[in-house]
Formats: structure tokens, C-alpha cells, sequence
């Protein structure tokens, strides 16, 4: 094949890979508008003495490396202010963590990675019980 004929065919294969990029690109975009995010809620016990170590570790480090992630919409460590209706939360609890993802499968891939291995530590070796309390929520 002669370079004029390779560059034809080439420019070609180009415009019939962008259509179908686009293409799928649509699909992808229209499938995702089906799906509604999730939220992971933790309610950890943070070792009082641990507070600045571990929201150090959560803002510099955690966060960041867990936004680069596909799906990735939101993750927020929240401070307990107060208790205002309800049965009281199980002792200790001062903090909750919200995850917010486009979907589980996304999070999964998230929560499997080596760099969430190298990182929870950071925050779970902070806690006064590694058995917290943990839900899934699905956006309605």
C-alpha cells in the first residue's frame, strides 16, 4: 500500500472512530442518567486524641487520591454537633463519613484499589472501635 492510500484509509478509520466514540459517548451519558447515585454513611468513633491526626490525613491525603477515582462525587467527614430527634446514637460516635458515588459498582472498584488499602489505615487506625456502623443508600 502506497503512504497517500495508508493516509486515506487512516483518516478514514479517524472519523469512523470519532462517530462511534460520540456515539457511545451518547449511550453512556443517557445510561447514566437512568442511574441515581449512593451514599455510604460510616458513624466512627474517633479517638478524641486522634481528631487532628485523622481529619489531617482525611483532607490532605484520603480525599484527594479517592477524587480521581471514576464516579467519584462527593466525600465529606462530618462533625456530631448534637443529637436533636431520636434514640441516641451508640456511644462515642462523633463523626460521620459520606460517600457519594454515581453507583456501587464504581465505589466497589474505589474501595478494592491498592490506594484505598495504603489509605483507610490512616483514618481506621484513629478509631476507638473498628466495628462501626455502616449503610448504603440509594438516591431517589
Amino acid at each position: 500500500m502506497n503512504r497517500r492510500k495508508a493516509m486515506g484509509v487512516a483518516a478514514k478509520a479517524a472519523v469512523v472512530i470519532a462517530a462511534v466514540g460520540a456515539g457511545a459517548g451518547v449511550g453512556r451519558a443517557s445510561a447514566q442518567a437512568k442511574t441515581k447515585p449512593i451514599v455510604l454513611y460510616c458513624d466512627l468513633k474517633v479517638d478524641p486524641a486522634r481528631e487532628q491526626e485523622m481529619l489531617k490525613h482525611f483532607h490532605e491525603k484520603f480525599k484527594p487520591a479517592g477524587a480521581k477515582f471514576k464516579g467519584f462525587i462527593d466525600l465529606k467527614m462530618l462533625k456530631l454537633r448534637t443529637l436533636i430527634q431520636g434514640d441516641k446514637l451508640p456511644d462515642g460516635v462523633n463523626y460521620r463519613f459520606q460517600l457519594t458515588y454515581e453507583n456501587e459498582e464504581l465505589r466497589q472498584i474505589w474501595i478494592h484499589s491498592t490506594t484505598h488499602a495504603e489509605l483507610w489505615p490512616g483514618i481506621e487506625n484513629t478509631l476507638t472501635d473498628k466495628n462501626f456502623h455502616v449503610s448504603l443508600f440509594d438516591e431517589v
